[in-house]
């Protein structure tokens, strides 16, 4: 599920917002959520190469924005990493594809990172082999040997797109642009079935209990909250502060989908589903753990070429999960996208719209392992 601040503002309804709207004044001021946001401006700051290129690897795109990884710092030119289980998604990503994907886009991210500092990095996958709790990679910086990426430029401009999309059609050399990422869809009948599915993922996901609360334990509302687990889904600003503070955004009430107000905000994904100019695919001729990592990898470059060409890029994945009411819908997808057998690993939407703002995300302290 993705709730942007939009959505929220549907759930309690133009009445209530006129009337704490008026009382906001200096209040304001100081609800913008400054350490959950601080490691955007740390990025880069390390004098340790290994913890420079983390710094910026933590920025990578995740799902729910969950940040599962950990890292090591090991002798002088090593980090190891590591998924965290305590970040799954038991419910939409039941055996961990979509989060080892967000691994992916980590460690292509601190390779860019590694690069631009002069450091080539050799990284072995799965070192101890893909069980349980093993390290999901090791990765050795060698000095003198990296080759700046263009693509990091539009690393501190990068997000994942939140909101709907301007009517600009995206233009047809993208297609070509953007292939070794990933599967341009323009306006047609494929594009169309593409949108049908989402769409249909989209409301069996908010119609599914355990999904759409998976979503709702994941909300932050507010500052306080947002600065206290800068993780999963934030809410954030004046509005937001003092709507909760009002008790008329809660937990619970973004848990009833019975509400007119929350079905409104349903309302508000689907319409950015049906307006989306342009979609992504990502597919795989099988699924093992190193072709989600080399889908997180293709995903991040793509999110940084996007942003360099002015577009916004959005997922839209709920076709894809593993999960039982899902499996119709999944069904579907694979029938279209992936006919002999492959896997379709990421569904996204494309087009042109206002930079969303940074994400917040946990210092680069709280995810290194001493």
């Amino acid at each position: 599920m993705t709730l942007t601040r939009r959505k929220m503002i549907a759930l309690v309804g133009g009445g209530a917002i006129t009337a704490v709207a008026g009382g906001a004044g200096a209040f304001a001021v100081t609800r913008r959520p400054g350490r959950a946001l601080a490691p955007w401006d740390a990025a880069g700051t390390p004098t340790d190469p290994r913890a420079r290129a983390l710094s910026f690897a933590l920025l990578a795109p995740n799902p729910h924005n969950r940040q599962p990884w950990l890292a090591r710092l090991d002798g002088d030119d090593t980090v190891t990493l590591w998924r965290d289980p305590a970040r799954d998604l038991p419910v939409t990503d039941p055996f961990g594809r979509q989060l080892t994907i967000g691994m992916g886009c980590f460690i292509e991210l601190m390779e860019m990172a590694a690069a631009e500092g002069g450091f080539a990095v050799e990284t072995t996958l799965f070192p101890e082999g893909e069980t349980a709790g093993g390290p999901v990679a090791r990765s050795r910086f060698l000095p003198g040997a990296g080759a700046p990426d263009p693509l990091f430029a539009h690393v501190m401009d990068r997000r994942s797109h939140k909101i709907g999309f301007d009517a600009r059609p995206v233009p047809g050399r993208y297609a070509r642009d953007f292939a070794p990422f990933a599967d341009v869809v323009l306006p047609g009948p494929r594009a169309e079935a593409l949108r049908r599915i989402a769409i249909d993922a989209w409301h069996r996901e908010a119609a599914t209990d355990d999904a759409w609360q998976e979503s709702v334990d994941l909300l932050r509302i507010g500052k306080a909250q947002i600065n206290a687990n800068p993780d999963g889904i934030d809410l954030g600003g004046p509005m937001m502060d003092s709507l909760h503070a009002l008790g008329l955004l809660t937990h619970e009430g973004a848990g009833d989908r019975n509400d007119p107000n929350v079905r409104a905000a349903i309302d508000e994904t689907t319409q950015a589903i049906a307006g989306a100019p342009a979609f992504v695919v990502m597919t795989t001729a099988t699924n093992t753990r190193r072709d989600q990592i080399e889908t997180g990898r293709r995903w991040m470059r793509l999110n940084l070429a996007t942003t360099g060409a002015g577009l916004g890029l959005r997922p839209v994945s709920q076709a894809l999960q593993e999960y039982p009411e899902m499996a119709e819908i999944h069904a579907d997808i694979h029938a279209r996208e992936a006919p002999g057998g492959g896997t379709v690993q990421m569904l996204g939407l494309l087009g042109y719209g206002p930079l969303t703002p940074r994400t917040p995300r946990w210092p680069l302290e709280a995810k290194l392992i001493v």
